[in-house]
């Protein structure tokens, strides 16, 4: 069965380029949520006047990646205890967040972010929100990462992600 979450980590071209390598996700769409303004550009959000977070929609094959798993990939390729802010990324539109669809979603959420705060040593800060609305982002973002490996921010800033999320979850890689 299909299902849908939706991840705020930071960039969103980092979290697609994390979540595109794992087996049973299907799909992947960069946008924005969390916010006030309806369909805002990445302009807008950039300029932290929309309340947005730049998000990944997450499309996944339940029988073949649970839940959990995508959480532990998501925990690991971001700091969950940085407010506002992912490595140089800064602003309210690079919140840790996670926006679920139902209350199953809710509660294994919230049971993994109690279970992972006895591990951190500061506060997890992830927003957990049920989804509201989602905006696809414009179209030069989608697969971002894949066209454009050879620019600065991409090889500095995701590779690494993508190589850490390799190692750390090698029987999930695509």
């Amino acid at each position: 069965m299909i299902k849908k979450i939706v991840f705020g980590g930071g960039c969103f071209w980092c979290t697609e380029a994390v979540f595109n390598i794992l087996k049973g996700v299907k799909n992947t769409i960069p946008g924005y949520a969390g916010g006030i303004k309806p369909n805002p550009s990445y302009e807008e959000v950039c300029n932290d006047g929309t309340g947005h977070a730049e998000v990944l929609m997450i499309e996944y094959e339940e029988r073949e990646l649970s839940l959990n798993t995508l959480l532990e990939a998501f925990f690991e390729m971001h700091d969950p205890t940085s407010l506002n802010k992912q490595g140089a990324d800064a602003g309210t539109q690079y919140r840790s967040a996670i926006y679920y669809y139902d209350e199953v979603q809710k509660k294994e959420i919230e049971m993994f972010i109690e279970q992972k705060q006895r591990i951190f040593d500061k506060k997890i800060v992830t927003e957990v929100k049920k989804l509201d609305e989602f905006y696809p982002a414009e179209e030069y973002h989608k697969k971002y990462y894949s066209k454009n490996k050879e620019q600065p921010y991409c090889s500095y800033v995701i590779t690494p992600k993508v190589e850490k999320i390799k190692k750390e979850f090698k029987k999930f890689i695509k």
